[in-house]
């Protein structure tokens, strides 16, 4: 095991202004390689004759491959064995080149599995190690940074989709002889590559960084063993349950009411709004505490679920407010889980319990996106939405135990 220096005391050292800003245009913008193929699979669809389950493919294998870059990284120590914005550089870089590489496929729809895997993995060395540098330099104001920077990930997720409203809404024809598929592509891929050159030329490493222990298989059992641990974190696998499904079908329930760049351009706010949940959660869990609004924000989208043939239906102002609840609080319960995991495990393997946690987490993801996918293709989407509530519900349940606490002081 490396040695771990001992790192200077929180507030020990000035944090330059620029510090936070820089981290959270970096992980907004290597975080839209994340859902760029999604949001022009329409084109795709017309252009490849793939069939509408291809999407629930596609975003499942971004996932497996985050959940195989996760491991590795975490295994081989990387961002501790190298300058984590060095990491950070070379993997939104590589990933943005992966990406932009789909531009030159004709209709190979493996070679794109491929591709997306890829960029998966590479996440891994983007999104992951985004926290680790935020948390080597704002220990003392951690909660509210770790919402505002898993609200820059969400934004990331949603902008290809505004990208390519304004691109339909421009002209609806490409540029340089190029489909506007194609140029959403390149443009996320241009952006990614810009935030991890921001990353590597004005974050320096911080004086706090600290080495990460080595991932321990024990982390799984204190997983199960642990109440206040097992709450938490079986509490978030039920988020995970809903959260990519979503971002997946949300498209699918817009387009029964809307059409071309309208689509797209609800699915960017929708999906946007969970910046909100995310940023202004952090803020309110200074107040109330982290399970609170966990508890809070898991309850309503799970309820957005249950509530779906209702309002799939409703008048059109009465059906986007409850998508955009929807998006609000689907994603602003993350961070909160995400902190309540990291404070209630054992500190020596706290960063164990974090990875496997997440990497359990994103193949709950695969499940239920491909579930939930292709059950939209055979079902109504009124049968199909309310069963997504059924990760909340259970997450709720487990959770229980860290709402008691909080309730009981």
């Amino acid at each position: 095991m490396p040695s771990t220096p001992s790192a200077p005391a929180a507030g020990a050292y000035p944090v330059p202004r620029r510090i936070l800003p820089v981290i959270v245009l970096s992980q907004f913008a290597g975080t839209s390689l994340w859902f760029a193929v999604n949001a022009v699979m329409p084109d795709l669809q017309v252009a490849w004759g793939l069939p509408g389950s291809a999407v629930g493919s596609l975003t499942s294998a971004v996932q497996l491959g985050f959940v195989a870059g996760t491991l590795v990284f975490a295994l081989l120590l990387v961002a501790d064995r190298f300058s984590p914005s060095r990491v950070f550089m070379v993997c939104a870089l590589l990933g943005a080149l992966v990406n932009a590489s789909a531009v030159f496929l004709d209709g190979q729809y493996v070679l794109l599995l491929g591709l997306r895997f890829a960029v998966g993995f590479l996440l891994a060395g983007v999104y992951p190690v985004g926290m680790k540098i935020a948390a080597s330099w704002y220990r003392e104001r951690l909660d509210a940074v770790m919402g505002v920077l898993i609200g820059a990930l969400v934004l990331g997720t949603a902008l290809p989709h505004g990208l390519r409203a304004l691109g339909l809404q421009a002209t609806g024809q490409g540029l340089f002889g190029l489909a506007s598929w194609q140029l959403v592509l390149l443009a996320v891929s241009s952006l990614a590559a810009l935030g991890g050159l921001a990353t590597a030329l004005w974050v320096p490493d911080s004086p706090g960084l600290v080495k990460a222990a080595r991932i321990t298989p024990r982390a799984l059992g204190v997983i199960w063993a642990d109440r206040r641990v097992r709450a938490s974190v079986f509490g978030y696998f039920g988020h995970m349950w809903e959260l990519y499904a979503f971002f997946v079908l949300l498209p699918l329930v817009l387009a029964t009411r809307l059409a071309g760049a309208q689509v797209s351009a609800a699915a960017f706010v929708m999906i946007a709004a969970g910046f909100v949940g995310c940023a202004g959660g952090g803020l309110w869990a200074r107040r109330i505490g982290s399970a609170r609004v966990a508890g809070v924000q898991l309850a309503t989208s799970g309820l957005c679920c249950l509530l779906a043939p209702l309002l799939l239906t409703a008048p059109l102002p009465l059906f986007m407010l409850w998508l955009l609840v929807w998006g609000v609080s689907v994603s602003g319960d993350s961070p909160q889980f995400s902190t309540l995991t990291a404070h209630n495990a054992p500190r020596e393997i706290a960063g164990s319990v974090l990875t496997f946690a997440n990497c359990i987490g994103f193949v709950i993801s695969v499940v239920s996106i491909e579930l939930f996918v292709r059950a939209s293709h055979s079902h109504s989407l009124g049968t199909v939405l309310p069963w997504l509530g059924l990760g909340p519900a259970l997450g709720l349940w487990l959770f229980r135990p860290l709402l008691k606490r909080t309730q009981g002081g």
